[in-house]
Order: C-alpha cells, then sequence, then structure tokens
C-alpha cells in the first residue's frame, strides 16, 4: 500500500504544483495578448490533447516531471504578419518580466493557500517543555533546565517542538548568539536564556539541531516491552518477541524505552546481550545491532518498538486560526518558508550547509507518498514546502530557468538593448550545465539515502 502511496501522492504532488506553475505564466500571456501555442503538464509522448476557442493546444504529457507553455516567438520559428502582435518577442521588457515571473509567483501564492487552509484546520501540538539537558552541553552552559517550556527564538514565538526545530535550522553553520525565552512551570514571566554558537553544525550531513544542543524534548516515559517486531530486522533474527521486557542492555538496567534508543543510536553493529523478561522467566539473549543511515556515523538499528502511551492534557495544545487570521498566518509560513530554502542554498553554496541535504526526485516521492499515507494535513503541508522549493529554485538567476531569463529582461530593461544572442547562448549553455550538475547530484544523494 506504501509504494501505491508513493506513486499517487507523487503525481498528485507534481501535477498540481506543475500545473499551477504554468498556469501563472499562461494567465498573464493571455493579459499581455501573447498567443500561447501549447499549455503541457509533462514531457514526452502527449497522452490526452484538445483545444480552447483561441487555438491554444492543452497537452498531458507520458512524463510527468515538469511542464512547459510554448509561446509565439520570432526567435522559435516563422511568425505570420497578421499575428506579430501577438508574438512574445515583439512584447514590451515590462510584460516579458511579468510573464516569466507568473511562475514562480503562483507558487508562492499556492503555498500561502495550503498554509492558510492548515492554519484554518489546525493542529494538536506538543509543548516544547524540556525534558533533560546533557551535562556540559550548549543548552547547559546557558542555563537551561528541566521542566522550562521554550516560548521564543530570536524573537519569533514557538508554539510547540516543530517551531522550535524550524526556528533552530534557520541558524545551522552559524556562530554568535541564539536568543531564547524559557518559561517556569506555573510562572507567568518569561527568561531569556543565550546560546553560544560556533559554527554550528557546519557542514553535517544529518543535523539534529534539537539534540545537538544538549537538550532532550519531555516525553511520557515508555515502557520497555516490545509490540513490533520488524520481521527482518536484529531483534527478530535473536529471538526477540512482542510482549518481551527489557530488563537489562549489556547489565544496564532498564526501565524506559528511550535508554534502548539512545543507546542502540551510537552503538551500531555492536554485539550486546539483551536481558528480556518472557511468560514470568528471565532469560539473555544476544544481539548484532545493524547499521542504518548514508552519513560517515550511521545509527545503530535494533528493529523493534514498543507501543505508544497517551500524553497528558496539560501538555499538548490545540492550534487554530479564523479565516482572516489565517491569511495572515499563512502569509508568515510563506515568507519563513522562502527565506529559509533561501538562506540554506546559500548556505550549501558557501559550505556551512552540506551539499548531502539536497534531495532529488526519488526523496521527494518517497516524502510524498508518506505524507499522503499520513493524512490531508501533512500532504497539504508537503504540497506548501515543495510549491515554495519550486519558486525559490526558479527564480534563481540561472539561465535556462525562470530567474535567468529574468535577469536578461532586468538587464536589457537598464541598458535599453538586449543583451547579443552570443552572449545569451553563452549563459544558457553555462546554466544548463549547472542545472544538470545540480541534479545529478541530487540523484546521487537520493541513492545513498536508499
Amino acid at each position: 500500500m506504501s509504494a501505491l502511496y508513493m506513486i499517487v501522492g507523487t503525481l498528485v504532488a507534481l501535477g498540481v504544483l506543475v500545473t499551477f506553475h504554468e498556469f501563472g505564466h499562461f494567465w498573464v500571456a493571455r493579459r499581455c495578448g501573447v498567443k500561447v501555442l501549447r499549455f503541457s503538464v509533462g514531457f514526452g509522448m502527449p497522452l490526452l490533447r484538445w483545444h480552447d476557442r483561441q487555438g491554444t493546444e492543452f497537452v498531458i504529457a507520458a512524463i510527468p516531471l515538469g511542464g512547459y507553455v510554448k509561446m509565439l516567438d520570432e526567435r522559435e520559428g516563422e511568425v505570420a504578419v497578421e499575428e506579430l502582435g501577438q508574438s512574445f518577442n515583439r512584447k514590451s521588457v515590462r510584460q516579458r518580466i511579468a510573464i516569466v515571473a507568473a511562475g514562480p509567483i503562483a507558487n508562492f501564492l499556492l503555498a500561502l493557500v495550503f498554509f492558510w487552509a492548515l492554519a484554518m484546520l489546525g493542529s494538536q501540538q506538543v509543548r516544547p517543555v524540556i525534558g533533560e539537558v546533557e551535562a556540559g552541553s550548549i543548552a547547559a552552559q546557558a542555563g537551561l533546565l528541566a521542566g522550562q517550556e521554550i516560548v521564543a527564538i530570536d524573537g519569533e514565538p514557538v508554539s510547540g517542538w516543530a517551531a522550535v526545530n524550524l526556528q533552530l535550522v534557520r541558524r545551522l553553520g552559524e556562530s554568535g548568539a541564539l536568543q531564547l525565552l524559557v518559561r517556569e512551570q506555573g510562572a507567568s514571566v518569561d527568561l531569556p536564556r543565550q546560546l553560544t554558537l560556533d559554527k554550528w553544525l557546519k557542514g553535517a550531513e544529518e543535523p539534529d539541531p534539537i539534540r545537538s544542543l544538549g537538550i532532550r524534548p519531555w516525553r511520557p516515559a515508555l515502557p520497555p516491552v516490545l509490540a513490533e517486531l520488524d520481521p527482518k530486522g536484529p531483534a527478530q533474527a535473536a529471538g526477540l518477541k512482542t510482549g518481551d521486557r527489557l530488563l537489562a542492555l549489556d547489565g544496564q538496567p532498564l526501565n524506559d524505552w528511550q535508554q534502548v534508543v539512545d543507546w542502540v543510536r551510537v552503538h551500531p553493529g555492536s554485539k550486546v546481550v539483551l536481558q528480556v523478561e518472557r511468560d514470568g522467566a528471565r532469560i539473555e539473549l544476544p544481539v548484532t545491532l545493524a547499521s542504518r543511515g548514508e552519513s560517515k556515523a550511521p545509527n545503530g538499528y535494533l528493529g523493534a518498538g514498543v507501543k505508544a502511551v497517551d500524553w497528558p492534557p496539560e501538555m499538548l495544545r490545540e492550534v487554530s486560526y479564523g479565516p482572516l487570521q489565517a491569511i495572515g498566518e499563512g502569509a508568515r509560513r510563506t515568507w519563513t518558508m522562502s527565506v529559509l530554502t533561501l538562506e540554506s542554498l546559500k548556505k550549501m553554496l558557501f559550505g556551512e550547509l552540506s551539499v548531502k541535504n539536497l534531495s532529488g526526485p526519488i526523496t521527494i516521492a518517497k516524502v510524498a507518498g508518506a505524507s499522503a499515507q499520513s493524512g490531508i494535513a501533512d500532504f497539504l503541508n508537503f504540497l506548501a514546502y515543495l510549491s515554495i522549493s519550486l519558486g525559490v529554485l526558479n527564480l534563481l538567476p540561472i539561465p535556462v530557468l525562470d530567474g535567468g531569463h529574468l535577469l536578461f529582461y532586468l538587464i536589457e530593461w537598464a541598458r535599453g538593448r538586449p543583451l547579443s544572442d552570443r552572449v545569451q547562448g553563452w549563459g544558457i549553455q553555462i546554466g544548463i550545465s549547472l542545472v544538470v550538475g545540480v541534479m545529478l547530484l541530487a540523484l546521487v544523494n537520493d541513492l545513498g539515502r536508499l
């Protein structure tokens, strides 16, 4: 079933985002009097086609990895004299800028609509209460304590751990002060705390911002009683069964499942002895942990899980907005994610963020399937993030992308005449090389994650 979700989720995601992006170009082109010859969703062999009253051919093609809007243009073929006024190249530079910019702008507007809908749907969030502070960590040095709730980071209010993580991601690879506001249990006054960063997680391939600060989020205790096993995992191979209660790991007593998770994570490939209680008897089972992950420091893997427990109501909060408030929240989230995407690209360029974090079509398909399977809210959230990424990437000043065309037209506007065909040709060749190189790098990252 997960494979079906992945296929359907990917097709829906790409179909919606590509169609909306190309519709932005199409709609503005029509308003500027440009004749649109073809509106295609996908590339390759047409699967479905039809024409409207103005002669535009609409196509759904076999390869759903993009799309395009083909306009009447003297540079691409002969144009009848009576249609010269409808040619793209005959339009003013401001009109051409508007047509090219409309695609990415459409993606930002679509993300805003998705975030607006999510804000009205509301969500249940776990309050960002600190459960434990690791001794000697950045958080400990700043005076953070267990039981404190994180209220704001760098002046931005945070209502849950997802928001905390998002604000921390913005500081990856940086040095300087990280400003926090925390609140003691039952208190009404917020306390300022300053964490000192020094090239924080610079170049990390799989950054875990919250954990790296030495913070462990509060969560209810999970008894170490196995409720599920990976049929191909080390636990099953060693003879562990559901219902087993883990008593000790290499002689260390266990009373909470998180102890197992923390230990296993940092011991990939290790041989351990688990003491378990089964049907009133105590037995010892040797287990060889597996390794998982693409980084230089892979995580250990046991292949077992426990049953979830209910969270105390006081540790949860419901966050939702009215229709008008949701517009502001949608705009804020769209802006925040757009800036974060642009900053992340800049950090990758300057080595502050590892290029291993760049994802390609395989990862997108996997996330699309997982979010679709999780529910409509997660899928809309994924669509919003992907739409913003598409908008930001298309605005980069790289020839062959919308941003490259905008760069050429802005130069033409400033100097009063366009760049020579020779210069534009060089730019396009460089742009193609850059785009292909990035796509190959993203694909290599995807294959490594498999």
